[in-house]
């Protein structure tokens, strides 16, 4: 940035991005407090040096670009926040904070601020190969992190069989294949999922629904993914709706994707008053 730029200019430009800035700093520190220093320490920099905000650039590309000179040579390292009102935001932070250093960032400046990889190369100043592959080993590691015992309830013989041999090629261990809602409740009791993955309507006419909500009566907080031909009836916009909803049929990038996200954050909130 030149030095006839003024203030104002430069506050003009950077100024709708800065919420975001504050949001990926206390990702990275899980900490609001230590999130917002850093920030205020990108703007203060700026101000005293123009040069390392690159006018050429996108502002916000040029605004992150600018937070990574101080926290590539100062980063903390990610941990619980201690704003942290539920255990899901807790329980997220804790799987990030065990990421390899420049993964993480990578991560999240792709999957959470929405920066293509090119600009995530342009950000942390490396090329968009590397960039690349910092943010496929965060998510392999992150798959990892993650293992656990999913539970499958399906009524279909097939996609159950499909969906038993995603999962586990993911790493995670399938505790059983329930076709009903008392198999699935049965099955449970017996033997507590880390996840859940559930058709609607199941061999019976009993419904997939309730099973997984005796599920949540039972251990409290559980991923539950919904894979369905009748996204209709989860989808009505007059109710909660579930955080992870597939449609059959369905592709193994879905299923995968939403395990891995589904496992990350621990979401089912909006599927406990699904009914």
């Amino acid at each position: 940035m030149t030095s006839t730029t003024t203030s104002g200019d430069l506050s003009a430009r950077i100024a709708g991005d800065l919420p975001f800035l504050r949001r990926y700093a206390r990702a990275l520190t899980g900490n609001q407090t230590t999130g917002d220093n850093y920030a205020a320490a990108t703007l203060e920099a700026i101000l005293q040096d123009r040069s390392i905000f690159d006018a050429t650039r996108n502002p916000k590309v040029a605004l992150f670009g600018a937070f990574h000179m101080i926290w590539s040579t100062a980063g903390a390292p990610a941990g619980v926040s201690d704003e942290a009102e539920d255990s899901l935001e807790a329980r997220a932070m804790d799987h990030m904070s065990k990421l390899t250093a420049n993964t993480r960032e990578a991560l999240l400046l792709h999957t959470v601020e929405g920066f293509s990889i090119d600009e995530v190369g342009q950000v942390m100043r490396v090329d968009p190969d590397e960039a690349q592959k910092l943010v496929e080993i965060a998510v392999d590691e992150m798959q990892r992190s993650m293992a656990g015992r999913v539970m499958i309830i399906e009524d279909e013989a097939i996609i159950a069989m499909d969906i038993h041999s995603i999962v586990s090629e993911m790493g995670h261990e399938i505790i059983g294949i329930a076709r009903t809602r008392t198999a699935a409740v049965e099955m449970g009791s017996k033997s507590r999922p880390d996840l859940i993955l559930a058709d609607i309507q199941l061999a019976d006419n009993s419904s997939g629904i309730d099973a997984v909500n005796d599920l949540l009566g039972q251990f409290g907080d559980l991923p539950v993914i919904f894979i369905t031909a009748f996204p209709e009836r989860l989808l009505t916009g007059e109710r909660p709706e579930p955080a992870f909803l597939i449609s059959k049929p369905y592709t193994e990038d879905q299923v995968r994707s939403a395990v891995s996200q589904a496992m990350f954050f621990s979401s089912t909130e909006t599927l406990k008053s699904a009914v």
